[in-house]
């Protein structure tokens, strides 16, 4: 992705699930991306307008290289919006799915200067203590993570030499199989390696955070047991609801609430079958699934998503991007839908996912938990030396 399109988009095509189609799981030769409806999201009531005021309000994925399209210029007044959302911290992520050492050295440069240039507006989440800070300055804490294992390679020390430059979450694999696991897209027979083992009690002891979103059945059920702290999947959907290899299973769900980790829901077209477009009570069936088969306690948000309204501009954008990730074979199935939510398509989202919440029952403390308390308590958990 250029930073010119990055820019265009802010979120919307770096949120992009790259992915190898796996031989029984098909792909569309091409997206069909239907007009940007002209929808705008009905306010959220006083009582969840409210609540949303008073919790912290984190995303476990979005803003992904979020250095490189506001740390020289901010022409959209990007910053200004993020700050508008109301979402206290973030989770971005660096070096893309196929960085390498370097590249993802440099993509943590790039983030460093934009906290020294907008230290207004953003700050690097170091300790649980900051989120704290997020909520009581009204900044955007930025968690730094990494979605591959590509920049580290088989070299374990790496994990040690990032989490001294603030990475605090890393994968073991971003679809594809690695020297540490294997990915959703390559079947079920592999699972964590030898070498995987290591790097999991690597991450443990410097309190990096395990996340396996894009790990298969059989790497994430290993890497949660292998795991002595609690263990992340920032973003995924439930594949009880719908069938797909980004999805999780119930059994790896209970193991991972059983570790005290915690789930995000994202907001990819993998919710639903294609070609439908998912819709926010399609989001909330997967979230309402993760909490049955979880807990209230064990369930969060990771939207994987434009931060921002999209609009016609970004969805051209999206479009050329998937084209392109399609003809050099790194599409996901389903990623023939744009990337949002169209009763979703605002930078508060997430406050209109609170209302729904409420408006189906949930009490104000299992809303609060999934915003940001469930995540917050995992990282406290996990960071602690």
């Amino acid at each position: 992705m250029t930073r010119r399109q990055f820019t265009k988009t802010i979120g919307a095509t770096a949120a992009l699930a790259a992915a190898h189609p796996g031989s029984i799981w098909s792909v569309k030769a091409s997206p069909a991306f239907l007009p940007i409806p002209d929808l705008t999201p009905a306010p959220a009531s006083p009582a969840a307008a409210e609540l949303y005021r008073r919790a912290l309000v984190l995303d476990a994925n979005t803003l992904a290289g979020i250095g490189f399209p506001i740390s020289d210029d901010d022409p959209a007044g990007v910053t200004k919006r993020i700050i508008g959302s109301g979402v206290n911290v973030v989770k971005a992520t660096l070096g893309g799915a196929q960085g390498n050492f370097e590249q993802a050295v440099a993509a943590i440069a790039k983030a460093e200067l934009l906290m020294e240039k907008e230290r207004d507006a953003f700050f690097k989440i170091d300790k649980v203590t900051d989120f704290d800070r997020a909520k009581r300055e009204g900044k955007v804490g930025v968690i730094y993570s990494f979605e591959s294992a590509a920049m580290l390679e088989d070299k374990l020390e790496r994990i040690e030499i990032f989490r001294g430059l603030g990475v605090r979450v890393m994968q073991l694999t971003y679809n594809r199989k690695t020297p540490l696991g294997c990915g959703c897209l390559d079947g079920e027979n592999d699972g964590l390696t030898s070498l995987g083992r290591d790097a999991v009690a690597k991450m443990n002891e410097l309190g990096v955070a395990l996340d396996l979103s894009h790990s298969n059945t059989r790497t994430t059920a290993e890497g949660i047991a292998a795991s002595k702290k609690p263990v992340l999947i920032t973003h995924a959907g439930c594949r009880a609801v719908h069938m797909h290899p980004r999805n999780k299973e119930d059994r790896e769900m209970k193991a991972l609430a059983d570790k005290c980790g915690v789930m995000g829901i994202y907001m990819l077209p993998y919710l639903t079958e294609s070609p439908r477009q998912p819709l926010l009570s399609d989001y909330l069936a997967h979230l309402d699934h993760a909490v049955k088969v979880m807990g209230e306690d064990h369930v969060g948000i990771g939207s994987d998503a434009p931060f921002l309204r999209l609009g016609q501009d970004g969805l051209e954008e999206m479009k050329k991007d998937i084209e392109q990730r399609k003809a050099a074979g790194i599409a996901a199935p389903g990623e023939d839908r744009p990337i949002y939510i169209p009763d979703l398509n605002t930078e508060r989202k997430m406050e209109l996912i609170a209302d729904a919440l409420l408006k189906r029952g949930y009490k104000s403390s299992a809303v609060e938990k999934i915003l940001g308390a469930n995540f917050r308590r995992a990282f406290a958990d996990i960071w602690a030396s």
